[in-house]
């Protein structure tokens, strides 16, 4: 299949595909988050050993992908501050209709299933991979085809693939290096890339010339679809084996479910997301996590986009923001997400439980002045956690909020020693 060509003119079309291409690697990265927070944790909760063993194995192939996707919308950053702009965290609510996107690119939260999985294989699909290739057919068989059959202004142009997309930005940024020359394009200061020395991944490279952003480029792309001849450990053959497996313990136990009855509820509909019929929480406890986990995903992006946009910050504080906001999402958002998974959505829907829905609120997560930033961040915390608190006294609150709550202050405590500044 040969897909349509992205024509990239001018900066400001690059820069509008990589802020979409942001979109994309976050949206699909909290996607797999919530599949992966749905999934069962112990033997008591209806699995044999074997079962479980194999549950938590593709718990982990998950959260490594979505790790994975995280890289990438770090490598977006990098590449997007290299031209002169700005990193791109912010994203529509979901579920978002295919028309926001290209075709076949309606993303939706699903807890751990036989849809979710052909989905993600789907998201991840090579680049001129037939809708009906083998590779497919099983991903094809568990959900509804996702694919249907010079200008001055960006504008949205069609991708079939995540890897098409990133080929016509490796295009853009060859055809603008030939158009200026390396230096007028390449005007974003090297001191603002993000690098393994803050987030631990040896793949995160600076990007500061072509040769640079094509291998960062390169790196997305095959850890997402794979080389050609080497599939099988991107993201693409990862899914698809853990398609195949999952298939195989449900023929041998049609009563196997390994992801608890979770279901994408809000505390209240957001305004941009197209939900006819929005599934809202009423237990007042799950609410209150519900919200305490959305602000907390607030304050994260905000340490994030504080790193990547960052001004008069020191190589410690650096270090700070950029180990405080990785904390964040293991010690927060995680224990907070599996535990809302656990939690009742209301006597309305009986045996559903609830789960994270990411929820943005329209603020802006860039705090663009040094000084106030940290007082913002340092100041949030410390709210959380008093709210973490008042949650925690209720009679019917889960006992893991307790060490949550100890949580923000350990994180906000890290942040304030460099207010004073």
């Amino acid at each position: 299949m040969t897909e349509a060509p992205i024509v990239v003119e001018n900066r400001e079309e690059l820069i509008f595909l990589l802020s979409e291409a942001s979109e994309l690697e976050h949206m699909v990265m909290l996607a797999y988050l919530f599949a992966a927070f749905s999934l069962k944790t112990d033997a008591g909760e209806g699995l044999t050993e074997e079962q479980l063993e194999a549950v938590r194995r593709w718990e982990r192939v998950i959260s490594e992908v979505a790790a994975q996707e995280m890289l990438h919308l770090a490598s977006a950053s990098n590449l997007l501050t290299a031209i002169g702009g700005a990193p791109h965290f912010s994203r529509p609510n979901f579920p978002q209709p295919a028309k926001y996107y290209p075709p076949g690119f309606e993303l939706a939260l699903m807890p751990f299933s036989e849809q979710a999985l052909g989905s993600f294989v789907f998201y991840e699909r090579p680049e001129g991979m037939e809708h009906d290739a083998p590779e497919l057919q099983l991903a094809s068989e568990v959900i509804a085809p996702l694919i249907p059959g010079g200008i001055v202004v960006p504008h949205e142009q069609e991708f079939a693939t995540v890897g098409h997309l990133y080929r016509g930005i490796e295009q853009g940024f060859r055809r603008l290096v030939e158009k200026y020359g390396e230096h007028r394009v390449f005007v974003g200061p090297p001191e603002a890339q993000a690098t393994w020395r803050y987030f631990w991944w040896p793949e995160l490279v600076p990007v500061t010339d072509l040769a640079s952003a094509q291998a960062a480029i390169e790196t997305i792309v095959e850890q997402g679809e794979g080389a050609r001849s080497d599939r099988d450990d991107a993201h693409f053959g990862m899914f698809l084996r853990v398609l195949v497996e999952y298939l195989e313990f449900k023929e041998r136990d049609p009563d196997f479910e390994p992801a608890r009855p979770v279901t994408p509820a809000w505390v209240r509909p957001p305004g941009d997301a197209k939900l006819p019929n929005p599934t809202l929480i009423t237990d007042p406890t799950t609410a209150g996590v519900a919200d305490l986990f959305n602000a907390t995903y607030e304050v994260m992006l905000q340490m994030l986009v504080r790193f990547f946009a960052h001004t008069e910050e020191t190589e410690e504080e650096l270090q700070t923001l950029s180990s405080t906001a990785v904390d964040a999402m293991s010690l927060l958002i995680k224990p907070l997400g599996q535990l809302l998974t656990t939690l009742p959505v209301g006597a309305e829907y009986p045996g559903k439980s609830a789960g994270p829905n990411f929820e943005f609120y329209r603020t802006s997560y860039l705090l663009p002045h040094r000084h106030a930033a940290w007082v913002l961040m340092n100041e949030r915390l410390l709210e959380l956690a008093v709210y973490c608190a008042r949650l925690g006294a209720r009679p019917s609150a889960p006992p893991e909020l307790t060490t949550i709550e100890g949580t923000f202050r350990k994180l906000a405590r890290a942040l304030e020693r460099h207010i004073g500044r």
